[in-house]
C-alpha cells in the first residue's frame, strides 16, 4: 500500500518507476530492542526524464518523498514510514544500531564492488531513552553532533517564514507539496537537516551556504573579520536567526562534504590529509587503527565557526577564508548593507521626539503598586540596576512557588528558566563574550529562498532594552516609509469587576487587533504599550500580551512581517525581560522601571539619565546571562525559542499566549490573573486620599505577616534549641512548625501519607544507625564557608557515618588521614585542588554539572576571602579573586561526561562516581544519559537550594523544586531499566523528616542537607555570605567574624539523628520495616486537601504521584547492582593499560626503583596513567616518586584524557597523536607528546600540525608538559601549576589560569587569557599579532627584561627541545638571546599586584631588621 502512494505520485509527477529492491540486510546480531522496531526497507530505483538537469530531478524526488509521506502517514497502520534517503547523488544507510553492527546488517557495505567517493559515518551517544531507526542518523544532508538549544524559536520562525516563501521551482505547489517544513515528529537534528535542504533545493543556495546561514561564526564582535565577511553574515541575519548551540555537522550533496563547527568551538573535529589525497576527518584522532603514520601529510583541526569543505568537481580542499571570500563576493552584501538597514540612531535623530516624563511624584507610587513593583524589587533589584549591576543575593530561595502564594505575583514569575546541564554546555558570557551578541534585526522579513538588496532592509536594535527616547521616536516618529502601529494593552476596570473573563476577552482583542494591523501591510512595528493604564484601566500584564499577539501571529505565518516591541510597566527585573524576549518581544522599553531610577533624584536630571542607561545596561547584561546559561550565544537565536517551564498556569493560559511550552502541573487560568491585577491596581488607587506606600511583601527577607518563608526566625530557633539540647520534645515542636511552614511554601507540603494502610511497631523498623548513614551534607566549600564550620560538618557527617562534601574548594591534605576528611570530593568546572592526592582519598568522587541556587552558572570567589590555606588548597595566590567557570571544558555533551566519570573512576576504583544534576522539565531523559554514562550515583537536586552568592535572577528563577525532577528522573531511569545500577540522591531545603521520607516515597535513597545543618550550627539567615560579614563566623573569612563561631559537631549529630527518629515513626505508620522497601513508593502519598488554597488547589500533582511501578510493572525500585566500568563490553579492550603500567612499574611502587616501559596506544585506550597515578597517590601520598621514576613510551594516538591527574614521578612520552583533555589535572607528572620521526622524516613540519586536542592540561596543578606541534582550543585552562610548552594554541587559551608558566612558540587563536588571574604566559610573536587576540581585561603584556626570567625562559626552551626534538626550540637557542624581542609576557594584574605588595613588604621587614 505505500508502494502504491508512492508510485501514484511519481505518476503525477512523470517520474518514471524502474523498480523496487528489497534491501539485503542480516539483523542476528541484532538485539531485542532494535528487532522489535526493525522496518522492512526497500530502494526505490527511479529513471531520470529525459532533458531534466541533476539539480531539478533532485527536486522533483524531494517533491516525491515529501508528498508521499504526508499522504501514507494519514493512515495510522503507517504513521512509522520513513524514506532515508532519495536523491540522486547520495545513498543514506542507517538504523538503532551500534558502529560495530551497521557494516553486518547491510550487506550491500560487504560487497567489494560498492565503491563510494565519500562516506559519512556517524554515532551518537543514547541520550534519547527512546530512539528509533527514523532518529538515527545521517539524515538526508547531514550528520549532527550536538544540541539546538533555540529549537522551538527557529521552528516557529520557519512556520511563520512559511506564509512569505516563493520557490522559483515550486511556484504555487511549495505550500502544498513542501511545507510545513519543520516538525515536532523530528528531532533537532532532523528539523535542522529539513531548513538546510529547502534552502538548497527550495531555493538556489549550494548546501554549504546554508549551513553558513544556519549556524554562522561569531562576527557581531569579532575585530579579526574582514568588512566582506561582516556584511555578508550581517546580511543573512536578516534572513535566518542562527539555530545556537554546541554543535559540529558534517554534510553533503555528493559534489561537496564538508564540516562545520558552532561558533564556540564546542565540538572536537580532527582531520587528515594522506599522501595519496584521502582525507579523514572525525570526533577524535586514531579512528583507522591500521592507518600508518608516514603517509600522513597534515595533521589539522577545524577550528571554532569554521567549515571545512572539498568539492570533488576541483578536486580539492577549498580553506575556509577562501571559501568565505567567494561568499562573500558572490552578492553585493558590503554594499547593500552599508545602504539598506535602518538604523534605531538615525531613526532617533530624524524624529527628533521628546521622551516623556515619568508620573508626576506624587503619583508615581500608584502607577508602580499598579504594575507590581514592591518597595523590595525598587529597593533590591532597581536600585542595584541603577548601578550598573545585578542584585547579588545569598542562602538560596524559602518562599513558595508563585502558585502557591497567596501574594500577587506576575507572570513570568510562573515560569523557570532553563539551563544547560549534560547534554550541552552553558556559556560564561563575560570572559567569552566575544562569542554572544544582543544585536537583532526586527521587522519584516522577505523571502527566504531568495537574496536582494530588500531582504537587508530591517531596524538593526543594538540591544532589546530601549531607552524612553528611543521608543518615543519608534512610536511617533517616521523613518524610511516606516511607522509603528501601537496597540492599548489595557482594559476598563469597571469591565474587569463585572466579568472574570475581561481579561481573556482584552487579550483575544488585541491578537485581533495586531493581525489586522499586519494584513494591512502599514505595520513594520508593533507596538504594545502600557501607557494608557491608569485609575480606570488596567494593564494586561505584558508578557500575557506579548505571548499571545507572537503566538497568534506565529499560526496564522504573519510573524515575520512585523516587529515586536513592548512599552512596559510592568518589567522591572531581568527575568521580565527574558521571559518577554523569549516569548516574542524584539525590543522593550521598561518605563515603569525608569520611573523607579528616576525616583531615586526626583527629576529627569542628568545624574537620573545615567543610571538609567545603568539599568539599561545591567539589564542587557543579566539576558546574556540567562541565554548563556542555556548555551545561547545570540538575542536572535534566544527571541522566541521559549527556553522555560511554566509551574503553575493551565491549558488556556498556556494555549493562548505560550503554545509549546511545558505546564506539567497546570494550575490558575485568565481568572485569576486578573484577580492579581485586580488586587494590585486597588494598592496603586486605593480611591481615598492620602499618600499610596509601595507595598513590602518581604518575598527576598523575612518580614512578619508578609510572604511565607520556610526558614522562618521561629523555625531556626526551635532547629537550634533542639540540635543544641538533644531534646526530642524540642525537636518535635520544631518538626511541627517546619511541616506546617511547608504547607504554604513547597508541592510537599501539599502532601501527605495514606492512612488506610497496617502500621507496625517502630521496634521493628530500621534502627536510626543505619538511617543517617544514608545523610549528606551539601557541597559547600572551603571559601564560602569558614574552616571550622567546615570541619565541624566533616566530623559530624564521620561521626554518624553518613558523608560529608568538600564542595569545589578541595580540601587541605592534612585532613585525608583524620575524622576532619569528607568522604565526598567534588570536581567541578573550577577543578580547585582536585589531585590525584585528592581523589585517592575519596569514598565518592561529585562531578558538579549544576547548582540548585545558580544551575548553569560559575561563580567568584573575592581576593579579600582568599586566604593563605584557601589559596593553597586552590592553586592560587592570597588575596588575589578566583573564577569559577560554567562547566564548559571538558563537558560539552553526555560523551564528555561519560568521559569524566571514566576518568574519575579510573583515579580511584574504590569510590562511587556521582552526578549532580538541578531539577527541570527533560531531568529524566539527563539522568538516563547519565546512566548509560556509568555514573554510580545522581543527584537531583531542587532550584530552592543555598550559595554562598549569586544573583537574585538565578536564586529565584532558575530550577524547580526537587519533587519534580527527583519523580521524573526515578520514574524515567525505571522506565529505561536502569533505575538498578544508581543510587539516586536528592537535595534543597529538605528540613524535616517528613520531607525526608516523600522523598523517599518519590524515589530516593540518599538526602542532602546543607542550610539546615548550617542552621544546626548557628546559622541565622542573614543572607550576607557574599559580604563576608557573617556575624556567626560560617560563611566568612574574617578572622575576627571566625571566632565568634559556635557550633559543635554534635549539633548536627543530635539534629540528624532526631530526623532520622521522625522517619522511622512515618515508616512504621506505613507498614515499611526497611527504608528500601519505602524508595519509590509513590502510592503512599496523597494530596492534603487541607493544606490547599485557592491557588494550589487547580494543580494536578498526578506527574509527582504517579508511582514508577505502574509504567514499568516488575522492575527494580533502588539500586541492587553496580555498573560495569572496565569489562570488556564497557571498554572494548582485551586488556586496560593502566593495568599493565601497574604490573610493569611494581618495582617503582615497591621501593622506588625507576623503571622504563614501552607500549603501543590507541583511542580506546583512556584515561591512561589515571590508574597507575592512584597506585602512586595511595603510597607516597601528593609527593609522589621521585621525577621519572616511572618513565613509560608510548607510540600511536591516544585515547581521551592522556595522563589524567598523572603523578609526580610518572612520564609519559608519546610519539604519534594525543585526543582531547591530555594531561587534564596533572599532578606533578610529565608528559611529552612528538610526532614519530617516520613522519617528521616524510616531510610533517611538527610545527605546523596539530599534535594535541582541546582542553589539554585543564585543571593541571603541577608538572609538566611539551607538545612539539599545534594544541587545539581552551589550552591550560584552569592551570595553577603547571609548566607547558606548546608550538600553537587555539582560541580561549590559558583561560581562568590561576598559577604555573605556560610558553607558546606559534600563533595563538582569539580571547587569549580570559578570566587569567594567576601565573605567567610567555608568546613568542614575531608578526606582533598577540595582542589583538588577547583578552586584556585581567592580564598586561611586557616584555622579558629580568635577566633572571630570561634563564628561565630558556631554560624551558631547553627542557623542551630536549624533550620533544623541537626544532622550534632549536631555532630560537641557536639565535638567542636575540629571539627575546619577540616574546610577551603575559602578566595577570592582581597577580602582579600581590607579587609588589610582597617585594614592598619584604623591603620594609628588611630596613625594618637593619635598624
Amino acid at each position: 500500500e505505500c508502494k502504491a502512494h508512492v508510485e501514484a505520485q511519481m505518476a503525477k509527477q512523470n517520474l518514471e518507476l524502474i523498480g523496487w529492491r528489497k534491501l539485503p540486510v542480516d539483523n542476528s546480531d541484532l538485539g531485542p530492542t532494535s528487532l522489535e522496531s526493525e522496518p522492512h526497507t526497500e530502494m526505490l530505483v527511479v529513471r531520470k526524464p529525459e532533458g531534466m538537469s541533476g539539480q531539478d530531478f533532485n527536486r522533483e524526488l524531494y517533491r516525491l518523498r515529501l508528498v508521499s509521506a504526508r499522504e501514507i502517514h494519514k493512515t495510522p497502520a503507517f504513521e512509522d514510514f520513513y524514506v532515508s534517503s532519495l536523491t540522486n547523488s547520495t545513498i543514506v544507510y542507517k538504523g538503532q544500531l551500534t558502529p560495530e553492527q551497521v557494516w553486518g546488517y547491510f550487506k550491500d557495505l560487504q560487497d567489494p564492488e560498492y565503491a563510494s567517493h565519500l562516506a559519512l559515518v556517524h554515532s551518537r551517544f543514547s541520550t534519547n531513552t527512546f530512539p528509533s531507526w527514523s532518529r538515527a542518523q545521517p539524515f538526508r544532508s547531514l550528520c549532527h553532533n550536538g544540541e539546538i538549544n533555540t529549537l522551538r524559536g527557529n521552528k516557529n520562525m520557519m512556520r511563520s517564514r512559511e506564509g512569505a516563501l516563493v520557490s522559483n521551482y515550486f511556484g504555487a505547489s511549495l505550500h502544498e507539496d513542501i511545507t510545513p517544513i519543520c516538525s515536532d515528529d523530528m528531532s533537532d537534528s532532523g528539523n535542522l537537516d529539513a531548513v538546510a535542504e529547502l534552502l538548497s533545493k527550495g531555493g538556489d543556495r549550494p548546501l554549504h551556504e546554508a549551513m553558513m546561514m544556519l549556524v554562522p561564526e561569531a562576527w557581531q564582535q569579532n575585530p579579526h573579520l574582514t568588512d566582506e565577511k561582516r556584511a555578508f553574515y550581517s546580511y543573512h541575519a536578516n534572513l535566518m536567526e542562527p539555530w545556537d548551540g554546541p554543535a559540529m555537522m558534517s554534510f553533503t550533496d555528493g559534489r561537496y562534504v564538508g564540516a562545520t563547527l558552532d561558533r564556540n568551538g564546542l565540538r572536537p573535529s580532527r582531520y587528515y590529509v594522506t599522501k595519496d589525497d584521502r582525507v579523514l576527518l572525525s570526533s577524535e584522532v586514531g579512528v583507522l587503527v591500521h592507518l600508518p603514520d608516514e603517509i600522513v601529510a597534515t595533521k589539522a583541526r577545524l577550528e571554532p565557526g569554521k567549515m571545512f569543505l572539498i568539492d570533488f568537481e576541483q578536486e580539492r580542499i577549498i580553506p575556509d577564508a577562501e571559501l568565505k571570500a567567494a561568499m562573500a563576493a558572490a552578492r553585493p552584501y558590503t554594499e547593500w548593507m552599508a545602504s539598506a538597514p535602518l538604523r534605531l540612531h538615525e531613526w532617533v535623530e530624524q524624529a527628533k521626539v521628546p521622551s516623556p516624563p515619568p508620573p508626576p511624584r506624587n503619583e508615581l507610587n500608584n502607577h508602580l503598586s499598579m504594575y507590581g513593583f514592591t518597595k523590595e524589587s525598587v529597593e533590591v533589584l532597581t536600585s542595584a540596576m541603577a548601578k550598573g549591576k545585578e542584585a547579588l543575593g545569598s542562602m538560596g530561595t524559602d518562599t513558595p512557588l508563585a502558585v502557591l502564594s497567596l501574594q500577587p505575583r506576575g507572570p513570568s514569575h510562573y515560569f523557570k528558566q532553563l539551563f544547560a546541564q549534560v547534554t550541552n554546555p552553558p556559556i560564561d558570557p563575560i570572559r567569552e563574550e566575544i562569542v554572544m551578541s544582543l544585536q537583532c534585526p526586527v521587522g519584516p522579513e522577505a523571502n527566504l529562498l531568495d537574496a536582494t538588496e530588500t531582504h537587508a532592509s530591517r531596524l538593526v536594535l543594538p540591544t532589546p532594552i530601549l531607552s524612553l527616547s528611543e521608543m518615543a521616536a519608534l512610536k511617533e516618529g517616521e523613518h524610511r516609509g516606516w511607522k509603528a502601529v501601537t496597540l492599548d494593552a489595557s482594559y476598563p476596570v469597571a469591565e474587569a469587576k463585572a466579568d472574570s473573563t475581561a481579561l481573556k476577552a482584552a487579550i483575544d482583542k488585541l491578537c485581533a487587533e495586531a493581525e489586522a494591523a499586519v494584513l494591512t501591510g502599514a505595520a513594520p512595528l508593533l507596538v504594545i504599550s502600557h501607557r494608557d493604564a491608569g485609575p480606570e484601566r488596567l494593564p494586561i500584564p505584558s508578557l500575557l500580551a506579548t505571548g499571545a499577539v507572537h503566538q497568534h501571529l506565529v499560526k496564522t505565518k504573519t510573524r515575520t512581517r512585523t516587529g515586536l516591541l513592548v512599552e512596559s510597566g510592568d518589567s522591572k527585573e531581568p527575568h521580565d525581560f527574558c521571559t518577554l524576549i523569549g516569548y516574542g518581544a524584539d525590543g522593550i522599553c521598561p518605563f515603569g522601571a525608569y520611573g523607579a531610577v528616576s525616583a531615586f533624584h526626583g527629576e529627569l536630571d542628568t545624574t537620573a539619565l545615567k543610571e538609567m542607561e545603568n539599568y539599561r545596561k545591567a539589564a542587557g547584561k543579566s539576558i546574556l546571562k540567562v541565554m548563556s546559561k542555556i548555551g545561547i550565544s545570540t538575542v536572535q537565536s534566544y527571541k522566541g525559542a521559549q527556553i522555560f517551564e511554566a509551574v503553575g498556569f493551565g491549558e488556556e493560559v498556556m494555549d493562548t499566549c505560550f503554545t509549546g511550552t511545558a505546564s506539567r502541573l497546570k494550575g490558575i487560568g485568565f481568572d485569576y490573573l486578573q484577580k492579581d491585577a485586580m488586587r494590585q491596581h486597588a494598592w496603586g488607587w486605593p480611591g481615598r486620599p492620602g499618600d499610596v506606600l509601595l507595598p513590602n511583601p518581604g518575598d527576598y527577607h523575612y518580614r512578619d505577616g508578609g510572604e511565607q518563608h520556610y526558614n522562618s526566625p521561629q523555625a531556626m530557633a526551635d532547629l537550634q534549641m533542639a540540635a543544641r539540647t538533644n531534646s526530642r520534645k524540642a525537636y518535635e515542636t520544631y518538626a511541627r512548625s517546619a511541616i506546617e511552614q511547608s504547607k504554604s511554601v513547597s508541592i510537599r507540603g501539599l502532601l501527605g501519607f495514606r492512612s488506610d494502610v497496617p502500621s507496625i511497631s517502630v521496634d521493628e523498623v530500621e534502627p536510626v544507625a543505619q538511617i543517617v548513614k544514608r545523610f549528606c551534607t551539601g557541597a559547600m566549600s572551603l571559601g564560602s564557608i569558614s574552616s571550622e564550620t567546615h570541619e565541624s560538618l566533616a566530623l559530624a557527617m564521620n561521626a554518624l557515618g553518613g558523608k560529608s562534601n568538600t564542595g569545589e574548594g578541595g580540601e587541605d591534605p592534612r585532613r585525608f588521614a583524620d575524622k576532619r576528611r569528607s568522604s565526598i570530593k567534588q570536581i567541578a568546572s573550577g577543578r580547585f585542588g582536585v589531585t590525584s592526592e585528592y581523589l585517592t582519598n575519596a569514598d565518592e568522587l561529585q562531578i558538579k554539572m549544576a547548582q540548585g541556587a545558580k544551575p548553569g552558572e560559575g561563580g567568584e570567589l573575592p581576593g579579600y576571602k582568599v586566604t593563605d590555606l584557601i589559596a593553597k588548597t586552590r592553586g592560587t595566590t592570597q588575596g588575589v579573586g578566583l573564577i569559577s567557570p560554567p562547566p564548559h571544558h571538558d563537558i560539552y555533551s553526555i560523551e564528555d561526561l561519560a568521559q569524566l566519570i571514566h576518568d574519575l573512576k579510573s583515579a580511584n576504583r574504590a569510590s562511587r562516581v556521582s552526578t549532580k544534576l538541578v531539577s527541570e522539565v527533560g531531568v529524566g531523559v539527563v539522568a538516563a544519559g547519565v546512566a548509560k554514562a556509568k555514573s554510580d550515583h545522581i543527584v537531583i537536586s531542587g532550584g530552592d537550594g543555598g550559595t554562598g552568592a549569586a544573583v537574585w535572577t538565578g536564586i529565584k528563577h532558575a530550577g524547580l523544586p526537587w519533587e519534580l525532577g527527583l519523580a521524573e528522573a526515578h520514574q524515567t531511569l525505571v522506565l529505561n531499566r536502569l533505575r538498578d545500577r544508581i543510587v539516586l540522591q536528592t537535595d534543597g531545603q529538605l528540613k524535616s523528616g517528613k520531607d525526608v521520607t516523600i522523598a523517599a516515597l518519590l524515589g530516593a535513597e540518599e538526602f542532602g542537607f546543607a542550610t539546615a545543618p548550617l542552621i544546626a550550627l548557628g546559622c541565622i539567615m542573614m543572607r550576607k555570605c557574599h559580604l563576608n560579614t557573617c556575624p556567626v563566623g560560617i560563611a566568612t573569612q574574617d578572622p575576627e567574624l571566625r571566632a565568634k563561631f559556635n557550633g559543635k559537631p554534635e549539633h548536627v549529630v543530635n539534629f540528624f539523628f532526631m530526623m532520622a527518629e521522625e522517619v522511622r515513626g512515618y515508616m512504621a505508620q506505613m507498614g515499611f520495616r526497611t527504608f528500601e522497601e519505602m524508595v519509590g513508593r509513590a502510592d503512599m502519598l496523597r494530596v492534603d486537601e487541607e493544606a490547599l488554597n485557592e491557588k494550589s488547589r487547580t494543580l494536578d500533582l498526578g506527574p509527582i504521584l504517579t508511582p514508577a511501578s505502574a509504567l514499568a510493572p516488575n522492575e527494580t525500585q533502588y539500586n541492587i547492582t553496580t555498573q560495569d566500568h572496565f569489562s570488556k563490553a564497557a571498554t572494548g579492550l582485551d586488556a586496560i593499560l593502566d593495568h599493565e603500567l601497574i604490573v610493569g612499574a611494581e618495582p617503582a611502587l615497591k621501593d622506588g626503583t625507576p623503571v622504563q616501559l614501552e607500549a603501543s596506544i590507541n583511542n580506546l585506550n583512556r584515561s591512561v596513567g589515571a590508574m597507575l597515578s592512584n597506585e602512586v597517590s595511595k603510597r607516597y601520598g601528593g609527593a609522589g616518586l621521585p621525577n621519572g621514576t616511572i618513565t613509560v613510551s608510548l607510540r600511536g594516538q591516544t585515547g581521551q584524557s592522556f595522563g589524567f591527574t598523572l603523578a609526580k614521578g610518572v612520564r609519559l612520552v608519546v610519539y604519534g597523536d594525543a585526543n582531547d583533555g591530555c594531561g587534564k589535572g596533572l599532578s606533578g607528572g610529565e608528559i611529552v607528546v612528538t610526532p614519530q620521526s617516520t613522519s617528521v622524516d616524510g616531510g610533517l613540519v611538527p610545527e605546523d600540525n596539530v599534535v594535541v586536542g582541546n582542553v589539554a592540561l585543564y585543571g593541571a596543578t603541577s608538572g609538566k608538559a611539551f607538545f612539539r606541534g599545534k594544541a587545539g582550543e581552551r589550552f591550560c585552562v584552569r592551570n595553577s601549576g603547571a609548566l607547558a610548552v606548546v608550538e600553537g594554541i587555539g582560541d580561549h587559551g590559558c583561560e581562568y589560569m590561576t598559577g604555573g608558566r605556560v610558553v607558546c612558540l606559534g600563533e595563538t587563536g582569539i580571547n587569549f587569557g580570559a578570566g587569567m588571574s594567576g601565573g605567567i604566559a610567555y608568546m613568542y610573536d614575531p608578526k606582533s599579532e598577540f595582542a589583538g587576540k588577547c583578552n586584556m581585561e585581567m592580564v598586561g603584556l611586557d616584555p622579558v627584561e629580568d635577566p633572571e626570567e630570561m634563564e628561565v625562559l630558556k631554560g624551558y626552551l631547553q627542557e623542551h627541545h630536549e624533550a620533544t626534538g623541537s626544532c622550534v626550540a632549536s631555532r630560537l637557542l641557536e639565535q638567542w638571546p636575540v629571539p627575546l624581542a619577540h616574546f610577551v609576557k603575559v602578566f595577570p594584574h592582581d597577580f602582579k599586584r600581590v607579587l609588589l605588595e610582597r617585594a614592598a613588604a619584604a623591603e620594609e621587614e628588611a630596613v625594618a631588621a637593619a635598624q
